[in-house]
């Protein structure tokens, strides 16, 4: 697996240390184990995980602006683990409704000693946060105007939203509210895996 890994951040031109790799390998393992109980993800194998889920939540990092994030509807713990591990300056704070989700995320914490995430069950408009977040993150949302219009009190003034896509759908972008500017559509490359990725960026507009 640390192969696979190894030869999967070579092509994307990503550099991590050993603890690092350790931690995203662990994790993997982690789903794997879980996943046969809990149902996390449809993917069952360790090595197409290495791929869909960890290469293609880490290749978002260079474009993530500030410290404090949040992983709206993260699911196991999709991007904000992976994220977490390669970001260890920054705190993730991994929102998910399920509690069986919660508790595995707790125990991937312990597990994986995570220092910089916290795992909160509940739904996200019913979720305050006790100060406004650099970043909202997600890949759960049907669509952009939903992300924005159940987490708009979660960002401040210079904060942004981070939604990971796959199409880029410019009837999304030309339906977003007069309230938010797209700041930035990125295609991503995601070493292995087939079909388009992009980061859309979108910020509160000022103007």
């Amino acid at each position: 697996m640390l192969n696979k890994l190894n030869s999967l951040l070579e092509a994307a031109a990503i550099t991590l240390s050993e603890r690092q790799k350790q931690q995203l390998v662990d994790y993997v393992g982690l789903l794997h184990k879980w996943n046969k109980a809990y149902n996390l993800t449809s993917i069952r194998d360790p090595e197409e995980m290495l791929v869909r889920h960890i290469m293609d939540s880490i290749v978002v990092e260079p474009y993530l602006q500030g410290t404090r994030f949040i992983d709206v509807g993260t699911g196991p713990g999709l991007p904000g683990i992976p994220l977490a591990i390669v970001r260890p300056d920054s705190h993730f704070t991994l929102l998910d409704s399920l509690g069986k989700r919660i508790r595995f995320l707790r125990q991937v914490q312990h597990e994986l000693g995570l220092e910089n995430i916290t795992p909160v069950q509940s739904r996200v408009e019913a979720f305050s946060a006790v100060q406004p977040f650099d970043g909202v993150i997600s890949r759960a949302f049907a669509s952009l105007n939903d992300m924005i219009s159940w987490c708009n009190h979660l960002p401040g003034n210079t904060g942004s939203f981070y939604a990971l896509k796959g199409v880029k759908s410019e009837d999304e972008l030309t339906a977003l509210p007069p309230t938010v500017a797209v700041k930035d559509v990125v295609r991503l490359h995601v070493p292995s895996l087939e079909g388009e990725r992009h980061l859309v960026i979108i910020c509160p507009n000022k103007n």
